[in-house]
């Protein structure tokens, strides 16, 4: 019998937060069974020592991946972890797949069942998300993740049109991929969390709720500082994305893509004249 949600975690040398990580997954109160799939990329500090204390305490519910290699790939860098995460995604059996990064923790006890009972009911829905809270190690001010504007009911245009709104930590999502395979250009698209929200979209609505049910902690690490409008490589391959999922997707999107496609063009225009 499968568990009615899968708790993805992947981590990479996250020994000062991963305890946190854990903690918020384990608070869960549910009225159903969860499980907690969390692969370790073959991390260098204590993180797998950490994660080991958990599975001996709480073997029915952990089942970990411990690599002594890391996955890969190691070039280029924007594609860091992507193996790991990949493989762990498919090793979710649930019904229902939420995620959490090993350096970010949900503070709400209640989260899962929220989301869960939400989705039970509104069967035309294939991800839903909430706000989250945005911490910065570096001693920034805090804030919200999502604006107060947000939509509570979004699409894939939402997404097409380039505007990201989804807190990778904030989100569940139904299991498609424990069936199907993923796209065959997911693995050439160095955002992964937009890969994945695209198929989840193309199949249903995207629910958001905006209690902060969770932190998302910014660090010098993360791969967000990686993924940005300054990096040459980044921009090129998200333009490739775009142009990928357009031919994916028939072509039904076009006009949107179009207009995203323009974007990236103005924005690797600019970065490559600074660079003359």
């Amino acid at each position: 019998m499968h568990p009615k949600v899968s708790v993805c975690v992947p981590t990479y040398n996250h020994e000062k937060y991963i305890r946190q990580t854990l903690d918020g997954a384990l608070m869960q109160q549910t009225d159903f069974v969860f499980e907690i799939v969390i692969g370790d990329d073959a991390s260098t500090d204590n993180n797998q020592r950490i994660i080991q204390e958990y599975v001996d305490k709480y073997p029915n519910i952990f089942r970990a991946f411990l690599h002594e290699e890391n996955q890969g790939p190691r070039e280029p860098k924007e594609f860091g972890g992507r193996n790991n995460v990949l493989g762990l995604l498919k090793a979710c059996k649930g019904d229902y797949v939420a995620l959490c990064e090993g350096d970010d923790y949900w503070t709400d006890p209640l989260k899962l069942q929220k989301q869960v009972d939400f989705m039970e009911t509104n069967l035309d829905y294939s991800i839903c998300h909430h706000n989250m809270n945005v911490i910065y190690e570096d001693g920034s001010p805090e804030h919200f993740f999502n604006e107060s504007n947000q939509k509570t009911k979004s699409s894939i245009v939402d997404i097409l049109e380039d505007r990201w709104f989804i807190a990778t930590a904030a989100t569940l999502y139904r299991n498609i991929f424990r069936e199907k395979d993923f796209a065959n250009w997911h693995s050439r698209a160095a955002a992964g969390d937009w890969a994945l929200a695209i198929q989840l979209a193309a199949t249903g609505k995207i629910h958001y709720m905006p209690e902060a049910m969770g932190v998302y902690r910014k660090h010098r690490e993360g791969l967000s500082n990686i993924h940005s409008s300054t990096n040459l490589f980044f921009l090129k391959n998200r333009k490739q994305m775009f142009t990928d999922v357009n031919e994916w997707l028939d072509f039904q999107y076009n006009e949107t893509i179009q207009q995203t496609l323009k974007y990236y063009d103005k924005q690797i225009q600019t970065l490559e004249s600074n660079f003359l």
